[in-house]
């Protein structure tokens, strides 16, 4: 069987949570004998096209951006090229140029769609575009939420739940190479106090302003790991108020980030809004079993991490109830520790690539068997 996924980047031009999302659920499905293909739109397609970790990664050219949107003219002919080779088309949601491409050029085989947020942000546009969201999502064969709590507060999500199955996100901790002691022994001399550890891109819905407002209000350590548009701005307020316990790092190579989430007390994830509609991040903490401390936002941040179980979970926009959750992980070891386990156990029990790619290859080959004889099959 071989599966089309469709996005609007991936590697080499970007790996963010999506793009490692796909990587995961290729690698994972590969041992189904599933094989992968991804297309997605590059400035410098002539730079793509290369097998990546195993399968191919195609490009088509982007012509332009607009509202978070790519747009792409040559996608059209290389979805079609591309598409007629595969068994089982793959998209994730939201890209609106991808339901163009669907409804322009019906592939003609079994459709999935991971619906991995809402679109928060751009209102207005929305509503110029869901006649064409519901259009593609009524059109698609199958849809996963990535968690039973975005499914339940989803309005989108509720309108086809008929369809709908929950497959959690997941990761390889193949992936993460135990980091050398001479980078741990690095990271411990600069940063000797215990420390929370924040790692994302700094977006404007991950809450990391309200984090320094927390900051204010607490003298332990904060290392914030990630670049993004709101650094410029992030980095001036802790300058004028004078935060010291704030260290911006910048992006760092997996050698450094790992060992930082080796040594650090607690993983904070600030985010404050349904944009982030999952929190990767919170799987490597949990991974590396780490107590976390994230917000309720009625997302899969929720189904992460569990409150009093796994770490704490608080009000959004609530720089005093984080300082406070970061308070008593830090005067109460003994609990710290505990929820760090229990975090650990919660990735191997539910958030493992391996989980992931089973499930994906089991409705993959549900999907492709209820094709009618000879319609798109190879």
């Amino acid at each position: 069987m071989r599966v089309l996924h469709f996005f609007k980047t991936y590697w080499p031009d970007t790996f963010g949570g999506i793009e490692r999302t796909i990587h995961a659920i290729v690698k994972g499905v590969a041992g189904h004998d599933i094989q992968s293909d991804v297309l997605s739109l590059s400035k410098t397609p002539e730079n793509g096209n290369v097998e990546f970790d195993g399968h191919m990664a195609h490009k088509a050219k982007l012509d332009l951006e607009f509202a978070s949107t790519g747009f792409s003219r040559e996608a059209f002919g290389r979805f079609r090229e591309l598409s007629r080779k595969a068994d089982i088309i793959h998209y994730h949601f939201p890209w609106p140029m991808m339901d163009i491409v669907h409804l322009a050029a019906p592939p003609g085989k079994p459709t999935i769609v991971t619906y991995h947020s809402d679109i928060v942000k751009q209102k207005f546009l929305l509503k110029l575009y869901e006649p064409v969201m519901h259009r593609f999502l009524a059109s698609v064969g199958a849809i996963v939420a990535t968690s039973p709590n975005y499914l339940a507060t989803s309005a989108v999500l509720q309108r086809y739940k008929d369809k709908t199955t929950v497959i959690p996100l997941g990761l390889d901790e193949a992936d993460y190479r135990k980091a050398k002691e001479e980078d741990r022994a690095r990271w411990r001399a600069r940063f000797p106090k215990p420390f929370f550890l924040f790692v994302g891109v700094l977006r404007y819905y991950k809450g990391v302003h309200i984090l320094l407002e927390a900051a204010r209000q607490t003298a332990s350590d904060i290392v914030i790991v990630g670049e993004g548009p709101m650094e410029a701005s992030l980095k001036e307020y802790a300058q004028q108020h004078g935060l010291g316990n704030v260290i911006f790092l910048g992006a760092l190579p997996d050698a450094d980030k790992t060992a930082l989430l080796e040594l650090c007390t607690g993983f904070v994830f600030p985010s404050n809004l349904r944009s982030e509609a999952f929190g990767l991040s919170l799987v490597e903490a949990a991974m590396f079993g780490k107590p976390m401390i994230s917000c309720e936002i009625g997302t899969g941040t929720s189904f992460v991490n569990q409150n009093g179980k796994t770490g704490y979970v608080v009000r959004p926009n609530d720089p005093a109830a984080l300082a406070d959750a970061m308070g008593r992980l830090i005067a109460d070891g003994e609990t710290a520790s505990s929820l760090g386990k229990a975090a650990r156990l919660r990735y191997e029990e539910c958030f493992t690539a391996e989980r992931m790619g089973n499930a994906y290859a089991v409705l993959y080959k549900r999907l492709h068997s209820q094709m009618p004889s000879g319609a798109g099959k190879r």
